[in-house]
C-alpha cells in the first residue's frame, strides 16, 4: 500500500515537474526549475524504509524521470537510486524535522545530483562542452529544489502517516 501510494505521488510530482518549467521559465533564470522527485526520494531514504523496496521504488521513479525528461536512459535511474542509498545511509544521522533541515537536505542532495549528472555526462557523453554548460545550472537548480522541498516533504509525510499499518487487536506487533 505504501509503495503504491509513494509511486502515485512520485508520478504526480513528475507530471507537475514536467510542466512547472513553463511557469518558472518566465523568471529568466537558467536552471531554476526544481526537482520535485528528489525530496521525495530523500524522504524515503531518511525515514525507515526497507532498502530493497526503497531502492526498487527509487529505480522505478528514476526510470520514469528518464522517460519524462528525455535524458539518456539510466542517467536519472542511477542517480535516483544512489540518492536513496546515500540518504538511507545518512538517515540515522539526519532527521528532516524542521524547515531548515528539509531545505538543507534538499539543497545538499540537489547539489550531489547535479555533480553526479556532470560527472556521468563527462564520462559517457560525446559532447565535451555539455558538462561545462551543465555546471552553470547546478546552483540555481539546487536552490529551486530547496525552495519546493518543504512542500514535497509535507506531502510525503502525509502519505507516510496515511499508510502506517496499525496492528488490529489480537495481531500483536509482528509483521
Amino acid at each position: 500500500m505504501r509503495n503504491t501510494a509513494f509511486l502515485a505521488v512520485g508520478i504526480a510530482l513528475l507530471v507537475i515537474q514536467s510542466n512547472l518549467y513553463r511557469l518558472i521559465g518566465r523568471l529568466q533564470i537558467a536552471g531554476i526549475t526544481p526537482s520535485l522527485l528528489l525530496p521525495l526520494v530523500v524522504f524515503m531514504g531518511v525515514h525507515e524504509y526497507s532498502i530493497a523496496r526503497g531502492a526498487a521504488l527509487a529505480f522505478l521513479l528514476g526510470y520514469l524521470l528518464d522517460l519524462f525528461s528525455a535524458s539518456p536512459i539510466g542517467l536519472f535511474t542511477f542517480i535516483t537510486v544512489a540518492t536513496f542509498v546515500v540518504a538511507r545511509a545518512a538517515g540515522v544521522r539526519l532527521a528532516a524535522q524542521t524547515l531548515l533541515t528539509k531545505v538543507a537536505l534538499a539543497f545538499a542532495f540537489a547539489l550531489l545530483e547535479g555533480v553526479l549528472i556532470i560527472v556521468l555526462t563527462a564520462i559517457f557523453g560525446t559532447d565535451t562542452a555539455r558538462p561545462r554548460a551543465l555546471a552553470t545550472l547546478v546552483a540555481p537548480h539546487a536552490i529551486g529544489t530547496a525552495l519546493f522541498a518543504p512542500l514535497v516533504f509535507s506531502l510525503a509525510e502525509r502519505v507516510h502517516q496515511a499508510t502506517i499499518n496499525v496492528p488490529r487487536p489480537g495481531e500483536g506487533g509482528q509483521r
